[in-house]
């Protein structure tokens, strides 16, 4: 049984050292041109540019995540109110909760893909790395004279890419680096988790079973990169460690620019945009306010003078004979 289960890892494992190997061995020929092939600095840079293709490559799922939990937080309102209405019916309120899911597309399991995804290559990493550092062994396109490289390079002239924590042979200066990245490990998965519900979670969402969830990752799972940490080498430590950068970079990008509606990052973003309508609309308003100053400034035409108001003596001294009469008395005097 257990020999079926070694051939089952190895058939799933054997493609996961090409992949992961190729990438290194790519960015470490690449460096090789600017550095020493056998310097650590090297290994830890092609080790870096690893991670780096690894999450370009995951942005689609990290894309889908964050939609993901975005729908789960604003479904939050109606999923306590399937709460409320079959609370006494465990298997209703089950499927009426996965109906909204299903209603809404949304994936609880979402958030967790990225990492799902990375730990095969994580693992293939630390067992490829661990490999050639303890015999000189060579997984996929890592020859064993490049295992051989990696096994004795050194970082800084005295530590080691493929010691631990634990196991370092008392050298003082890879259990002060180890124990620096481990804090930074831990430090940026709390952060970035920290970030996600304190921005981009609505108050609706912070009592529900989601932000149960939440708060469950935010201190289990820098909990658990502690203390697995601290037998990881190097090498591998720097992988997960700039991973964590990476995420926590792009995460914020994210909430900044395209928050959920309802969380404290929205109501930020809503500010900045009226800010920057107004600073736009600032220049506009100059030149209408220089339009209508220059329009007051033009001649205006003259006043029509109107007449002076007159009593009916004065209209009747200043009218003249009436033509008309003076027809009718002439007329009269002729026939006279």
């Amino acid at each position: 049984m257990l020999d079926f289960l070694g051939q089952v890892g190895h058939l799933i494992m054997t493609p996961l050292y090409y992949a992961v190997s190729a990438v290194m061995v790519s960015w470490h020929w690449l460096l090789s041109l600017v550095f020493d092939p056998d310097a650590g600095i090297t290994w830890a840079l092609s080790i870096v540019g690893l991670t780096l293709v690894v999450r370009a490559m995951l942005i689609p799922l990290f894309v889908k995540q964050i939609k993901s939990s975005r729908n789960m937080q604003l479904i939050q309102p109606r999923v306590k109110e399937l709460q409320k209405k079959y609370g006494h019916d465990r298997e209703r309120l089950a499927q009426e909760t996965m109906a909204l899911y299903k209603e809404t597309g949304t994936n609880p399991f979402a958030s967790c893909l990225p990492i799902l995804v990375q730990m095969p290559i994580f693992l293939s990493l630390f067992r490829m790395l661990n490999a050639a550092a303890k015999s000189g062994t060579g997984h996929g396109f890592l020859t064993e004279s490049l295992a051989e490289s990696f096994g004795n390079s050194e970082l800084f002239g005295r530590i080691p890419i493929k010691d631990t924590f634990l196991n370092n042979n008392g050298n003082t200066a890879v259990m002060v680096f180890a124990a620096f990245l481990v804090v930074a490990m831990t430090a940026t998965t709390f952060l970035t988790q920290r970030q996600l519900m304190s921005k981009n979670m609505p108050t609706d969402a912070l009592t529900g079973p989601y932000a149960q969830q939440q708060k469950m990752l935010l201190y289990v799972l820098p909990l658990v990169f502690a203390v697995g940490g601290i037998a990881f080498p190097i090498g591998v430590l720097l992988y997960w460690t700039t991973s964590n950068l990476w995420t926590m970079g792009q995460q914020f990008y994210v909430i900044r620019n395209n928050p959920a509606p309802g969380t404290p990052a929205f109501a930020a973003k809503l500010k900045r945009d009226a800010a920057k309508a107004g600073h736009q609309g600032h220049e506009p308003a100059k030149a209408a306010d220089v339009v209508v100053e220059e329009a007051a400034e033009e001649p205006r035409p003259s006043a029509r003078p109107q007449p002076k108001k007159q009593s009916r003596q004065q209209r009747k001294k200043g009218a003249g004979p009436q033509p008309r009469a003076q027809g009718k008395s002439q007329s009269q005097g002729d026939t006279a």
